[in-house]
């Protein structure tokens, strides 16, 4: 049907392109950037920044892009996935070479007055990545672990030279997400990685890296088993290598990552300095109680006793002012976003499509867990944001596109091009 020219929109074509597309995943996100925005709100009240109206306003953009990339068929990124993995690692070297430092820190790119953090839209990149790799190479030996895992080396070695620990450990996670559902052993995952922790461990603190090394030999010896004397042999020799290692390594961290690292175990040993934020975090989470008390009436949200709250530490302004059930319906919604990913990847129509919602789930799994950890004090204060919730254009945009893209796998599970 033609009116002025303009071919009005077939709503049975509409209705038939989205029939297969999970509202949940979509209703999840949107309350979550909500709420973020209330939270923000309340966080700048006293001060009466413009970051909550900006967050809304990047949420509806991200909306926009949210829709576009669900309707973008998503195995034309097999075609394109080498570009996007050449974008991703040409935006972080732009970081170091005109990036705008901030906090002992180059991450931005300043675009027409805007701050562009290439960091985040890269999580989305590797996830297209690896999945490419991965969707026709299952991982049947550590060797296959091995040939897959480099995809990650480049971006992530630019990512921890900006310096930014948290993504980079972000990029950690969704390897090893992506490498076990592809049919790596867990076992193999803990020993690819344990010469890290191992480094990390033997730095802060003695007794959990002795624990570590033993719990290494044991995985070897369980998950090895063509040459289980000599796989535990190599894995105890490494993981104690590692750990003597772990002092250079350390001398490279600079000296607010090392402080962050060591008050995750005492935060009272700076009690004014490094380990302020987390003390307070846990007094405002604390003083929410049941109920919390009240939008704007937070003391420890509006006398602004945690600095920079309306980032990574909003969360502990939703438990001050809206108490256990806010926290809890915080929790049941992050839940419900990793469930739909997770059925998503189940029922995709191939293991490119699978591969990309289980990158997702990890990155959205492990940033969930660390930054509500390190509001309450059981994970160490690593700079990461929590998703839809945080204020942080950048990283909200991504995480639009990451589940725009996990939307487009469930909507085309049905198209099969021939």
């Amino acid at each position: 049907m033609i009116v002025k020219g303009l071919e009005l929109p077939n709503w049975e074509n509409i209705k038939r392109e989205w029939r297969d597309a999970d509202p949940l995943l979509l209703i999840f996100p949107i309350l979550l950037m909500i709420l973020g925005g209330i939270a923000i709100y309340s966080s700048d009240f006293r001060s009466q920044r413009a970051e909550w109206w900006q967050h809304w306003l990047t949420g509806g953009v991200g909306l926009v892009v949210m829709f576009s990339v669900a309707r973008f068929h998503y195995d034309q990124l097999l075609r394109l996935h080498w570009i996007t993995y050449a974008i991703t690692n040409i935006s972080l070297i732009l970081v170091m070479v005109i990036g705008t430092t901030a906090l002992g820190a180059e991450r931005w790119i300043t675009i027409g007055g805007f701050n562009i953090q290439p960091s985040e839209f890269a999580k989305v990149g590797i996830i297209i990545s690896l999945a490419a790799v991965m969707h026709d190479r299952p991982i049947q030996s550590p060797i296959d672990a091995f040939k897959v895992a480099w995809v990650t080396v480049p971006p992530w070695v630019l990512i921890f030279l900006q310096p930014n620990l948290g993504t980079s450990l972000v990029f950690a996670a969704i390897t090893i997400g992506m490498l076990y559902w592809a049919g790596a052993s867990l076992g193999w995952l803990l020993l690819i990685f344990s010469p890290i922790v191992s480094a990390v461990l033997f730095s802060i603190y003695l007794p959990a890296w002795i624990v570590w090394v033993i719990l290494m030999g044991i995985a070897a010896w369980v998950s090895l088993p063509w040459f289980r004397i000599v796989s535990t042999v190599i894995a105890l020799v490494v993981n104690l290598v590692s750990g003597q290692a772990g002092v250079l390594l350390w001398n490279i961290l600079h000296d607010y990552q090392k402080k962050r690292l060591l008050l995750f175990i005492d935060p009272n040993q700076d009690p004014l300095g490094a380990g302020y934020h987390v003390i307070q975090s846990k007094i405002a989470i604390g003083a929410g109680q049941l109920f919390g008390q009240g939008w704007l009436k937070g003391t420890q949200t509006q006398l602004n006793f945690i600095p920079e709250q309306h980032t990574d530490f909003i969360f502990s302004a939703i438990g001050e002012e809206f108490g256990f059930v806010g926290c809890i319906f915080v929790l049941l919604l992050f839940v419900g976003i990793c469930w739909r990913l997770l059925v998503i990847a189940v029922n995709a129509r191939d293991n490119f499509g699978s591969l990309l919602a289980i990158g997702v789930f990890s990155f959205v799994l492990f940033q969930t867990f660390v930054n509500i950890g390190m509001n309450i004090n059981v994970a160490p204060v690593t700079g990461i944001p929590l998703p839809w919730l945080s204020y942080g254009r950048s990283a909200l945009l991504a995480n639009c596109m990451a589940i725009g893209l996990v939307e487009s796998v469930a909507a085309h599970r049905r198209t099969i091009k021939f």
